[in-house]
């Protein structure tokens, strides 16, 4: 934001130049060397206003990117926490850092960024493993829940470079959208998995809407689709990439949500936000065949 040099003020000398006066056989007076009582008494209230936005931008930053402390959790958690941590960050940086990416649709996060917005992205929990290095070291800060298991997820991903904050649903979720909404007023972008923590799976949940809304900030729904995958028998059922597949991001449209929507345009944009990733899951599907297809011909010409 620009700021309004404190020498352009109401208060300003005279404009007409001292040769001007002159001329006129004006006698010209001297400059005064200070500032105007009140405008002196407003430059320390400006520091100190400015002073504090810093604090609390430095403070929301410490929040959302330091490591939580796990004292509170019993000895057995703590080692659990901590093996987990570093187990899923090293294989999530073994296994995405050889997939063969594309993307498409990445100019919407351009488009939004240029525009002045944040995003709000907003995808699937069976991409975590694949979106979680696809996005790293840009400093999104990601919706977490508050159990034991979403404590190791919060370390391992803090170390690619995102943040937290810890909430959900069905506990501390009014906590979490408050910070996320500091967040994204003060230059930051968000994410959630829309159907997380807990599912069902593919159902898009109200929080990402509810945030638009209060925030005025884009939603940008993705999803990522990998040709060979392992699926865990999750209720998100997770997909891990298998080492050296190809894998495609496929982002959408942004969706904006009026501060002054209503009820009704809450559900119709939280619908659009349903039909946006159910349609870039089916693009992932057919993407997916198509790259399978091309495999087998492949195959079937080199057996000949």
């Amino acid at each position: 934001m620009r700021t309004t040099d404190d020498t352009a003020s109401g208060d300003s000398a005279d404009t007409r130049s001292p040769a001007h006066d002159a001329a006129a056989g004006v006698a010209v007076p001297r400059a005064e060397s200070v500032a105007s009582p009140k405008r002196a008494s407003q430059i320390p209230g400006r520091r100190l206003a400015r002073a504090a936005a810093a604090s609390d931008l430095e403070d929301l930053r410490r929040r959302v990117y330091r490591q939580s402390a796990i004292s509170g959790y019993a000895r057995r958690d703590r080692l659990i926490i901590r093996a987990a941590d570093l187990f899923f960050f090293i294989l999530i940086r073994v296994i995405c850092a050889t997939l063969r990416w594309e993307a498409h649709g990445a100019e919407h996060l351009a488009a939004i960024h240029a525009s002045g917005h944040r995003a709000i992205f907003t995808f699937w929990h069976a991409c975590i493993f694949s979106a979680t290095w696809f996005w790293r070291k840009r400093g999104i800060v990601v919706m977490s829940s508050t159990s034991r298991d979403a404590e190791y997820t919060s370390r391992f991903i803090k170390r690619f470079g995102y943040g937290t904050t810890r909430g959900s649903a069905t506990r501390g979720g009014g906590r979490a959208l408050a910070e996320m909404a500091k967040c994204l007023l003060n230059g930051l972008d968000v994410a959630f998995t829309i159907d997380g923590p807990r599912g069902p799976a593919y159902q898009v949940k109200p929080g990402a809407v509810t945030l638009a809304r209060h925030t005025g900030q884009a939603i940008l729904p993705f999803h990522i689709a990998t040709a060979r995958y392992w699926e865990l028998p999750s209720w998100d059922r997770l997909q891990i990439p298998k080492p050296f597949t190809r894998a495609a991001t496929f982002v959408g449209a942004p969706i904006y949500v009026a501060g002054h929507a209503g009820k009704d345009e809450i559900e119709a944009q939280q619908a659009a936000l349903q039909a946006t990733l159910d349609r870039l899951r089916g693009e992932g599907v057919a993407w997916r065949a198509a790259h399978e297809g091309k495999r087998q011909t492949a195959n079937g010409k080199r057996q000949k």
